[in-house]
């Protein structure tokens, strides 16, 4: 029985289509950058982006042990883009080509991701930060005076944790 809440091979290739053709249509690499930041959720885009830089390693012949160490990637993602790239790999290969000369310019062109702008895409992965910086905020003088006696024993740990990093930034 066929999933009715799937679409048709066709019509999963016109809507990819209408995907690329509004991509190509971008005049400036900042309107690619905001159309595919609203498109894609960071992971996506991380991994997109990973995909592509580890296409341009293979591509130079850096080791599997370099790309993993250089994009924190496993080995089956190197492996997959290495398969894509054996099989055919066009789109990899074009791409890569077209780009390779323009890495400087991009690096100055592309706009980084406002921290902002992501909390307010994705508030529930943030609230323990807002939280902690209300507390802090509503903190009088003795309790502000408690929370850097807290955060001084936790500058003795080995090991510093996300939230000592937070808790030191906010105070």
């Amino acid at each position: 029985m066929a999933n009715t809440n799937s679409l048709s091979r066709k019509e999963v290739g016109q809507l990819f289509y209408k995907l690329c053709l509004a991509v190509t249509k971008t005049k400036k690499v900042e309107e690619a950058a905001d159309f595919l930041r609203d498109l894609l959720s960071y992971p996506e885009a991380e991994m997109i982006a990973k995909r592509l830089k580890i296409a341009e390693l293979l591509l130079e012949e850096n080791s599997y042990e370099d790309i993993r160490r250089e994009l924190k990637v496993g080995y089956g993602t190197i492996a997959r883009v290495n398969e894509w790239l054996r099989v055919s790999g066009n789109g990899y290969r074009k791409t890569v080509k077209k780009i390779k000369n323009k890495e400087i310019k991009i690096k100055k062109e592309v706009p980084t991701v406002e921290l902002n702008v992501i909390k307010k895409r994705y508030p529930m992965y943030y609230w323990p930060e807002v939280v902690l910086k209300n507390i802090i905020e509503a903190s009088n003088k003795r309790q502000k005076e408690k929370l850097k006696r807290v955060i001084s024993q936790m500058e003795k740990m080995q090991k510093k944790t996300d939230l000592y990093c937070r808790l030191k930034k906010l105070l």
